[in-house]
């Protein structure tokens, strides 16, 4: 939850002070949100997201007896998760086969030609298709590294990718 629109480094300092104060749903819920919002601060949205996530945490605890639900229908049901959260929820934290599609999967997969969709919604179903089900779970880690460091959004390092020659580059008009 913290992570949408934020930095990666951000995220997992802000995560580290949440839970070094907070290790579970009971913690967080019991936390004032002026709280949460310090702990979290500068992830983007803060506010909106401190409340989220003792929200979430609240009802994990009355309705879910403190385990976290493990379908992407209860997880989307949480305000502020959706379905790339869920995902992430269910490949990472349950081991359940699921594609967590964030901007550098969906850009990469329809780049490379893999697929040509318009929404990450419709990416992660395309994906679904094409991609065998072991590699769900590792795709997102495994695309979001080369989307940040070979496969960027403005100007992609095609000199540097190892799929240069086989890559159609759709959308791309500039490279580096």
């Amino acid at each position: 939850m913290i992570s949408l629109r934020t930095r990666d480094d951000v995220t997992l300092a802000a995560s580290r002070r949440l839970f070094a104060l907070a290790p579970d749903a009971q913690a967080t819920a019991r936390l004032p949100v002026e709280r949460v919002e310090r702990l979290i601060y500068p992830a983007g949205f803060y506010r909106t997201k401190a409340q989220n996530i003792i929200t979430v945490a609240g009802r994990i605890e009355h309705k879910y007896g403190g385990k976290v639900p493990d379908t992407v229908e209860e997880l989307t049901s949480f305000p502020g998760v959706g379905r790339k959260t869920a995902n992430l929820v269910l490949g990472l934290g349950f081991g359940i086969p699921s594609i967590c599609v964030d901007t550098h999967v969906h850009r990469i997969s329809n780049r490379t030609g893999w697929i040509g969709t318009k929404t990450p919604d419709a990416t992660e179903i395309a994906l679904m298709d094409v991609l065998p089900k072991d590699l769900w779970i590792g795709a997102n880690e495994t695309l979001v590294a080369f989307g940040q460091t070979i496969c960027t959004p403005g100007a992609p390092r095609c000199s540097a990718c190892p799929i240069n020659a086989e890559c159609p580059r759709v959308g791309v008009t500039r490279s580096r």
